[in-house]
């Protein structure tokens, strides 16, 4: 079927992205939108638009029924969900089938399957990948769950079984701490998912986070685009990403892009989909979860590749077969992502939402932002407060990062703070520079003082005289009864001193 109308089920600079692909390819936009959003920019981009509720995702993104009557009305063809909201939402999936629609991602039994760590793992289980050692089920009996810990020894760490994003995640050092920190692994994964199911995995100590992006079409073809090195993160969350990795060899590229596209066969994916592995210090690889939805760091693959991945999942949706051979892919270059948060990290990188007083982008050659901002606009606190993607390429490493640090520079934002000023430090940390870094980054390397710039000692001096000087030659004349200094004089000498 060819898609002459799409809806996408999202908003910000994913939307955007989406509506400008679908545009290039003669196929009509409808924009749903919150009334937060009611100015936004996928929203004046897009052909139609539709306001779908209040403020809060629960009263508007996440309305599927609302969503799919919608498309319904506006003789929608297909919704595309982007990332987040209901993008891995299996029974969002099986009602767009359900209305005649076409789900722009994987089938709601694939969604189903890898949605759950557990029943990934059991799916994969035929395939000889690698996994780290840990409990096979969720947990239900806590005196066997120590004596597994004990056997595969410690740290340990205890994972929900239905999320991510590093909710219902505790890292475990001893037995004596198992008991509260399987409290408190439930109750977060309770109160994030629904669902407090839980399973035990060996703590894999200086882990690396490296994932595969996968293609597979409606005929059981199926493709990787290589890896991503998403190591640099804070509370389990990604801020930098890169492609290819700094430390993988070709062999082991060849062995991860093998078992990615095996876990995509394990449970007939198709569509765009992220396998994720961790990877220790000694280059050993374990798979982790799957994806099942476009990613946020995806750019870094399309620089590298040539390879528009929204155009594949559109192609992919209407049942058209992969063009594209696994041995007609290689990498070209080297691109870095930052995220461009309105969070202050001098603050724990704690939200700092408000108005875009500035916003200009920086631009040249190998320089992409994808936004959905523009200046004198809000940064609502509804949402995920993501301004942008910066991403940049370059024929090397080194190239794509000193052009990092020139677009970092050329950034001009203000109205909130953002993480801008800490992705230049790590753009210049020794550790990343050589590739020998994990996901503890921030842990080990990272405080707030680092981010306030240095000195010299001779600027250090001459500011130090300046200051002597300006202080010397503004002091105040003013003298009362009997030469004293008045009150006010006073008042005024001690606020300049």
């Amino acid at each position: 079927m060819i898609i002459k109308k799409l809806l996408v089920a999202n908003r910000g600079e994913i939307a955007l992205r989406i509506m400008r692909t679908a545009r290039e390819m003669g196929i009509r936009t409808v924009a749903i939108y919150s009334e937060a959003d009611r100015h936004a920019l996928h929203v004046r981009y897009a052909d139609e638009a539709v306001c779908v509720g209040p403020a809060p995702s629960s009263e508007s993104y996440l309305k599927a029924d609302v969503i799919i009557d919608v498309c319904r009305k506006l003789q929608v063809d297909a919704i595309h969900p982007g990332y987040g909201f209901l993008s891995e939402n299996a029974n969002f999936a099986q009602q767009v089938r359900d209305a005649g629609l076409i789900f722009v991602g994987p089938s709601p039994e694939s969604i189903e399957i890898m949605g759950s760590k557990l029943a990934a793992k059991a799916a994969v289980a035929n395939y000889n990948i690698p996994m780290v050692p840990g409990t096979p089920a969720a947990i239900t009996d806590r005196t066997e769950a120590k004596a597994i810990s004990a056997q595969i020894g410690y740290p340990i760490l205890i994972k929900a079984s239905a999320g991510g994003g590093g909710k219902g995640m505790r890292i475990v050092e001893r037995e004596a701490d198992f008991d509260e920190q399987m409290d408190r692994a439930v109750s977060e994964a309770q109160s994030a998912f629904g669902d407090g199911s839980v399973f035990i995995e060996k703590y894999v100590t200086s882990p690396r986070h490296v994932e595969i992006q996968v293609l597979g079409d409606q005929h059981g073809n199926i493709i990787h685009l290589f890896e991503r090195e998403c190591s640099i993160q804070r509370r389990h969350q990604k801020v930098v990403e890169e492609a290819p990795s700094a430390i993988l060899t070709p062999e082991i590229r060849e062995a991860m892009g093998r078992a990615a596209v095996d876990v995509a066969r394990a449970c007939g994916y198709f569509g765009a989909g992220t396998v994720e592995f961790i990877v220790n210090d000694k280059l050993d690889f374990y798979f982790l979860e799957m994806n099942t939805r476009l990613q946020v760091e995806h750019p870094v693959t399309e620089q590298i590749t040539g390879v528009d991945l929204v155009k594949q999942m559109i192609y992919i949706a209407e049942g058209k077969p992969l063009t594209i051979k696994q041995e007609d892919l290689q990498i070209k270059g080297h691109a870095v992502e930052i995220r461009v948060y309105a969070e202050d990290p001098a603050n724990n990188f704690l939200p700092d939402v408000g108005t875009l007083d500035t916003y200009v982008r920086p631009q040249g050659n190998g320089v992409r932002v994808d936004d959905g901002f523009e200046q004198g606009m809000a940064i609502p606190i509804y949402y995920d407060p993501m301004i942008a993607k910066l991403i940049t390429y370059g024929d090397s490493r080194e190239e794509a990062i000193q052009k990092m640090i020139r677009a970092i520079d050329e950034y001009q934002i203000s109205g909130v703070q953002t993480t801008l000023p800490f992705c230049r430090y790590v753009m210049e940390h020794e550790a990343f520079r050589s590739g020998q870094f994990d996901t503890g980054f921030v842990a080990t390397y990272f405080t707030p003082d680092k981010l306030i710039p240095e000195t010299d000692a001779d600027e250090s001096e001459l500011a130090a005289v300046v200051a002597a000087y300006l202080i010397e030659t503004t002091k105040p004349k003013a003298v009362g009864v009997a030469g004293k200094t008045t009150t006010s004089s006073r008042w005024k000498a001690n606020r300049l001193a």
